[in-house]
């Protein structure tokens, strides 16, 4: 009775031991697994630089924050923003990237923010498509397709000797 007791004390002890010992940590997945890129699209070029824009969501239960992007057409990618500056509208990078709180949208907007392509390497045709890798904090990415679009715009400029950049 003695030697049954104590191998079922020690099968209990084997059970219980990992969830008492466990150092196991449970990480945050990554930012751009739970975003989504609707309507992306680019604003036609020719040369020097554009624009591109589009909703983005993020379905997951924390903040995600985008840093910036690459894309084969652009030499660079930044995050813009337009802001007024003593009664002009200014475009310029965007400090800190965008932040998109959880189970919220961000549009990119013509006269807001944008993901800024600069150092265009060939001309952006309407009807062509644009790749983009878009980076969030976290050094995740979100690869997206965008469409060209011929769009004239507000009162903002995305080419050399638009409005100065900050």
């Amino acid at each position: 009775m003695r030697d049954r007791a104590l191998v079922t004390l020690l099968a209990v002890v084997a059970m219980l031991a990992p969830a008492c010992t466990s150092t196991e940590t449970r990480e945050a997945p990554a930012m751009a697994s739970s975003v989504t890129f609707d309507d992306p699209w680019a604003r036609a070029a020719d040369s020097g630089m554009t624009a591109m824009f589009g909703t983005l969501t993020n379905a997951g239960g924390h903040e995600v924050r985008i840093v910036g992007g690459e894309s084969p057409v652009a030499g660079v990618v930044e995050i813009h923003e337009i802001t007024a500056d003593g009664g002009t509208r200014v475009m310029r990078p965007k400090d800190g990237g965008i932040a998109i709180a959880a189970d919220s949208s961000h549009d990119l907007a013509p006269g807001g923010d944008h993901l800024m392509l600069m150092d265009l390497r060939e001309p952006l045709r309407p009807g062509a498509d644009v790749a983009i890798t878009i980076t969030f904090e976290d050094g995740s990415t979100l690869p997206v397709t965008a469409q060209v679009r011929d769009f004239a715009g507000g009162n903002e400029e995305y080419s050399p000797g638009g409005h100065p950049h900050g």
